[in-house]
């Protein structure tokens, strides 16, 4: 099909009973996972270069923090608006609008001099995620139906749980060959193609039928919300926690909480349905993709430092390293994908908790690059199991017309988990992060266990113990 709308394809914008399943629906899957993919490196991609980033730009470690935690908190706090751009103004042209803003970004980041050019890059580039992510999602969960559904949100979240470990091996091979930037440039040409190639593929869209107005007050009050939040735990490592500055932050978050709570109540076109976000099966996911991607950055930001600076490792090999990794998180999602619909999302969370927690337990109690690299290969298995029943529990059964909303809660709370991942543990292994020992890398470690085995207890009360559809309120 042509932009212009000549072509031998079917029209696929005809109505759904005439058309039936869109014939090209396994392929936009691709197509769009491949975009999400490169979302997803981004946040690990960056992970292996951060050593030499801040010898470069002369960065230090909370600055080197927010390189990562600028990405995520742009990503995550927009993601919402994100979802409900992608309702009211068609799903397909967000993606393409995401897609040149984000290489944009990426060219702005790749040529950065300076540490505030480098962060307005990365800030942009989650901007475009944003818009790009709930729009992608929206479309996988509209053209796919029942069991397909399930395999596609399946393939889905196996690509952005390997994806993650597979940019920390692709962060590696860049950093050690043509240098850090090209951990940003090689987002250019892809997200170009895959532009050029998505306009092409994508039927087009009938006029949006919703109508409304964008929540603007909403996303500012949840993403400065959220933002205090991160600065009150990066700060941490170094003044303490136990500080009057860290409560004044922790309680001037928990206003701006509030007050997005209330704006949701009480706007004319929320933001959120919270109604939406306290039914069951939404709430146990997006616990489950918090704590899943809040562990997947621990043990990313932890292992990147561990090997280069302790360790004394290359880049090269330290993304080396992590390839254990990658094969490790695409098989648990791919195990928890065909397994998901007899055991059930509370067997399944419960048991990737618990081998992650373990996994994690290993370098917290022994040290070495072998029992590391087993270690986190082990916890990375139980995160891919978590990315699926995460993913199928919250969105396997929304009505499409929820799609884009319910789409943009999941991904803010999986880009928020990043964002307080990356600052619990940069706080926690301040001092080794510093050089002075391995005691802040055996903190950051027990600390995911032990938030594993706590999520662990909370997601056998609180998920579902099969997949059954949950009737909206009201």
């Amino acid at each position: 099909m042509t932009e212009g709308g000549t072509s031998t394809t079917p029209d696929l914008t005809d109505p759904p009973a005439a058309a039936g399943p869109d014939p090209r629906r396994w392929r936009i899957l691709w197509l769009v996972g491949i975009a999400q993919l490169m979302l997803i490196l981004d946040v690990t991609v960056v992970a292996i270069a951060l050593p030499h980033i801040g010898a470069d730009l002369g960065l230090e470690r909370e600055a080197l923090t927010w390189v990562v935690s600028g990405y995520t908190l742009a990503f995550g706090g927009l993601l919402l608006l994100g979802g409900r751009v992608a309702d009211l103004f068609g799903a397909r042209r967000m993606v393409l609008i995401g897609l040149l803003l984000f290489a944009a970004a990426s060219l702005v980041a790749g040529l950065a001099a300076a540490g505030p050019v480098l962060l307005a890059g990365r800030v942009t580039q989650g901007l475009a995620a944003a818009l790009l992510s709930p729009a992608a999602l929206s479309l996988i969960v509209t053209i796919f139906d029942g069991e397909e559904r399930n395999k596609a949100l399946g393939i889905w979240a196996g690509l952005g749980g390997g994806g993650a470990a597979i940019g920390v091996l692709l962060g590696g091979l860049l950093t050690a060959g043509p240098g850090w930037p090209w951990v940003f440039f090689v987002n250019v040409p892809v997200g170009l193609v895959l532009l050029v190639v998505l306009r092409a593929q994508l039927p087009r869209e009938p006029a949006p039928a919703r109508s409304g107005r964008l929540d603007v007050p909403g996303a500012v009050l949840v993403t400065a919300a959220t933002g205090v939040v991160i600065y009150a735990l990066v700060q941490a490592g170094d003044r303490g926690w136990a500080t009057a500055t860290t409560a004044v932050l922790v309680a001037v978050a928990a206003v701006l909480y509030v007050a997005f709570v209330a704006r949701q109540l009480t706007a004319p076109s929320p933001l959120m349905n919270l109604r939406l976000l306290i039914r069951r099966p939404v709430a146990t996911g997006t616990l489950l993709i918090t704590v899943a991607t809040a562990l997947m950055i621990m043990v990313f930001f932890l292992g990147t430092f561990y090997l280069q600076d302790y360790r004394g490792h290359g880049p090269l090999a330290t993304g080396l390293f992590f390839l254990p990794v990658a094969v490790a998180t695409m098989i648990g999602a791919n195990a928890a994908g065909g397994l998901i619909g007899r055991a059930g999302p509370r067997a399944l969370g419960v048991g990737g908790l618990l081998l992650a927690a373990a996994g994690m337990t290993a370098p917290a109690l022994w040290a070495g690059t072998a029992v590391m690299v087993i270690g986190v290969a082990v916890a990375a298995a139980g995160t891919g199991i978590l990315f699926v029943v995460a993913s199928a529990t919250a969105l396997g059964q929304v009505e499409p017309q929820e799609a884009g909303l319910a789409s943009g809660i999941v991904s803010t709370f999986h880009e928020f988990g990043a964002s307080l991942g990356a600052a619990v543990v940069s706080s926690m292994a301040a001092v080794s992060i510093a050089g002075a020992g391995t005691a802040g890398f055996t903190r950051g470690f027990a600390t995911g266990a032990v938030v594993a085995v706590v999520a662990a207890v909370v997601t056998a009360i609180l998920t579902p113990a099969r997949g059954r559809r949950t009737p909206a309120p009201g």
